[in-house]
């Protein structure tokens, strides 16, 4: 059985294949800094499991990269 290639089970998943090096847009846009640029990949992940489930950091980001994953009672 092929391992899921990220984790499902946070709020906030980053495709690093689209992430843009070096950009910061949805690191800037997240009120709780819940996201960060890993120094290593210089790509953005989520550091810490906390979200509001707001949305301007997918909204903002250019190539699609962020998908907030909104649990299925606040739909």
């Amino acid at each position: 059985m092929a391992l899921a290639p990220q984790r499902a089970d946070v709020p906030v998943t980053i495709d690093a294949s689209q992430c843009i090096d070096g950009c910061t847009l949805c690191v800037d846009m997240c009120p709780l800094d819940s996201l960060a640029i890993d120094p290593a990949s210089n790509k953005a992940y989520m550091h810490v499991d906390e979200c509001w489930y707001c949305g301007p950091c997918a909204a903002r980001c250019p190539t699609g990269a962020v998908t907030v994953n909104m649990p299925y009672l606040l739909r």
